[in-house]
Parts: C-alpha cells; structure tokens; sequence
C-alpha cells in the first residue's frame, strides 16, 4: 500500500483563523482555548509547593521562605537567528532492564527495526497487555548507577553541568512552541553539577486525575487515551525483533503479530553533549536499531554515529491534506524531533494508522531534516528558537539554583508561559541516590581523583 503523501508540494493556503487542534494524537479537537500570555506575570503569588505527605522525595525539609526566580518565554525573538553551538551526543554508557523491569548492566534490550505487516490492527492483544508504570519515584537511580559503573572501569570522571533524563530537556527545549506546555520538575546542586528530575508525586497525581476524568470533549465512538497509548507499543512490537532481521528465523519475524506486547523491557542510552557552553549528561530509552551497532573500536575518537531509530504513531493523513491537518502533525513533529535530536537518534520511523487503529503505511524521516521541513511547510516552530531558548534557560538555571544541599522547584504553569524556579527546602530530596555521592566520595579519594572525562 502506497503511503500518504504527508507534505504536498504546494500547501493549503492558509485559514485567517486556524482552528485550534488538539496535540494529543486521535483525539478529537477541543472547544477553542486562549493563547498563553505572552510576558511574564509581575507580582503573582508564589504557587504553593506542589508536595503532598506521601511524596517519596527523602530528606526533605521545608523552606521557610523563599522567592521566586523567573524567566520568560515571550518574546521568542531574542531566541531566533542562527543556533547556540552544540555537541553531537555521544554514548558513554548504557543500560537494560529486563522482562521484569530490572535494572541489568547490558544491552540485552536492544531490538533491531525490521518493517511491520501493513495492514496490521493495532488493537489487537490490548486486553493481554503488560503496561509497566512506577509506583515509586524512580528519581536518577539507573542513570547515576550506570554512570558510577563506568567510571570505576575507567577511572575517569564523568563531568557535566547538569545530569538529567532526556525527558526533562524535551519538555525545555519544546516549551517556546507547546501551547500546552507545563511541567514540574526538582533540581539539586552536587559537587557543581545540577541534577534534574521529574517530581515524581505531581506527575502521578495528574496521571490519576487524567485516568478518572476523560476529556469532555472526548467522543465516545473513538479509542480512550490507554488504547491509543497501546497502538504505540503494539506498533513497537511489530516492527522489532530481538536480534538483527539478517539472523532471525522468518517464522519469528511472521509471528510478531501475536506477539504479546509489554514495556517493561527497554535499552536506555545515556549520552554525553552540550547546548552552547553547558555540558550534560542525558540518559532515555531508545526503541532500537536500524543496523548493528558500530563497535567502539571502530572509531578511537568516539565519533560514532550509531543507528538508533524512534518509533512512532500517527493518524494518517489524507491524500490532499488541508492546511488543518498538516498543522496538527508538524506540531507532533516537535516533540518527535527534540527528542531524537536530544539522544542522537538519527531516523525517526513513523507508522501511519487509521482512526480504527489499522496500520495503514510506514514512513522513515531523519531527523535533521525534520526542521528544514517544517519551516517550508506551517513554519509553526523553529528548531533554532528551541536550542537557543534551551541554552539560555540553562545559564539562567546556573545562576539561580546555586546552593549545594537545597532542593528547588522548577516549574512551568499552563498558560503563564513563565519557567520558574524556587527554593523548595534542605537536603538533596534523593535526587541524587546515596550509592552515587559515596561513590564520586571514594573516587576523589583516590590519586588524582579520577581525573575528568570532558565533551570534546
């Protein structure tokens, strides 16, 4: 079956007004909202701290007082011109967990891209579905353990200016163009380094509000948000295999369909990069490979390019898309791009489905192109507004959370197009595991101190 054409030459010209669509994928629109503001609120009052008796942040005290540090979003002009200099990510270390979600020290998640069947309903196998999700805070655990045990095997420092997921630098990096962008985050400063986490009690808390309260707009002759989640997985298991396609048996590749499809296996990949002069370390998931993976030894300078792939879903377009529709999905292609971009992940593989789930075509995109294509189609964001913006909310990052032994809340509300920052209480909140501080203790204690391992 042909795929659909995504970006015909010549667009729609464009609605006075454009309807507003809403980001999440198959969902129908909702009811026409206000744009965020525009400037920063002056003289708001401080938002209480988002933490409830039951969060897993340890060692925490609260602040008694403490202000509050802002930085605007708007106007998105002194973000634009040519982009900050960066680094391409490169992989220092990685890590699996397994079928029962245990972290493992190996790349026994890795699974390699091999096309799905077209045609494919991606409902199929939903109600065998094994969906894993944290029930505590998982914080920077198997990021901070995988980091540690390759610096005992090199004797060499992993230095950075902030260690993070991916994720937390994809809702920064995205914030100048999501209209519906919030977000809370915690921040602690270690030995120089700013460690950020997601705050683990908010996001679950909004996770359960948004499970017992379905959209009012939602129709109820289309899929719920858990079954469009599990078309991602199903289109997941589809298009993987454990081993290279080169090697596995057809009867294997043909029986993917069956397949039973869970999450609690993945390969995280934990990079080393730079966004204008600040140097992170950011660990995320990769879904899989569209080759064998380079060996280190094939490159002594570390310049490998390795051939990750993200896997995504859409609902197809149609084969003359209107304005509308290209809009809705050049908007996806933000998050999609920002967070390939982040991980050095150069293929982003999209399957193309229908309402009713039915796999309906494949299309490869790379990453690098993807902002190239966007600004000679809607131009509804600019990749360079986004890096420049990401660089400077990270200076400013620098200059505020600056005492060691604080925890800080960096948040962004819906709608105030504002990033805050604020003193949240003593201690390190567990953002840092205690394996992790006794380990860079004993390893300054030795000769030398390990020495650093710098981006280049």
């Amino acid at each position: 079956m042909a795929n659909p054409a995504p970006f015909p030459n010549g667009l729609p010209p464009k609605p006075p007004n454009p309807a507003h669509v809403h980001p999440d994928d198959g969902e129908p629109a909702s009811p026409p909202r206000k744009r965020p503001r525009t400037h920063a609120i002056r003289h708001a009052a401080p938002a209480p701290p988002n933490l409830t008796p039951s969060s897993s942040i340890k060692d925490w005290a609260p602040a008694p007082t403490s202000s509050i540090s802002r930085f605007p979003i708007q106007p998105l002009n002194q973000f634009r011109g040519a982009s900050a200099s960066i680094k391409r990510p490169r992989e220092v270390t990685h890590f699996s967990y397994d079928a029962t979600h245990t972290y493992v020290e190996d790349e026994s998640g890795i699974n390699y891209y091999c096309p799905p069947r077209i045609g494919a309903d991606l409902k199929e196998g939903f109600d065998m579905f094994r969906h894993y999700e944290d029930t505590t805070d998982p914080h920077l655990d198997s990021l901070l353990r995988a980091v540690a045990s390759k610096e005992r095997k090199t004797g060499v420092k992993e230095h950075a200016d902030f260690v993070t997921w991916r994720g937390m630098m994809t809702k920064l990096m995205t914030a100048p163009f999501d209209m519906f962008a919030e977000f809370e985050m915690l921040a602690t400063l270690h030995d120089g380094t700013i460690y950020i986490e997601e705050d683990f009690p908010s996001r679950a808390a909004q996770r359960a509000q948004e499970a017992s309260r379905p959209p009012k707009w939602q129709d109820p002759g289309l899929p719920n948000h858990k079954m469009m989640t599990y078309w991602g997985y199903k289109f997941e298991t589809l298009s993987l295999l454990p081993t290279p396609p080169s090697s596995t048996p057809r009867e294997v590749i043909n029986a993917r369909g069956t397949a039973p499809v869970s999450n609690y296996a993945q390969h995280c990949s934990i990079v080393r990069t730079s966004i204008g002069p600040h140097k992170l370390l950011l660990g995320g998931e990769v879904d899989g490979l569209s080759a064998p993976k380079p060996s280190p030894s094939s490159s002594p300078e570390g310049n490998i390019q390795i051939p990750w792939i993200e896997l995504k879903t859409s609902e197809a377009l149609p084969p003359h898309p209107s304005h509308r529709d290209t809009l809705k999905f050049e908007r996806k292609l933000l998050k999609f791009w920002a967070q390939s971009f982040l991980l050095g992940v150069p293929k982003i593989i999209i399957g193309w489905r229908s309402k009713q789930g039915i796999l309906t075509g494949v299309q490869e995109l790379e990453t690098g192109a993807i902002p190239g294509m966007v600004r000679r189609g809607t131009g509804c964001w600019d990749g360079n507004v986004c890096i420049n913006f990401a660089a400077a909310v990270l200076g400013w990052l620098r200059e505020v959370v600056k005492e060691e032994g604080k925890v800080y809340r960096v948040r962004l509300g819906k709608k105030t197009g504002v990033v805050e920052v604020r003193e949240e209480g003593d201690g390190g909140g567990g953002i840092v595991s205690r394996e992790f501080r006794e380990w860079r203790k004993e390893m300054e204690g030795k000769v030398g101190g390990g020495g650093d391992e710098d981006v280049e």
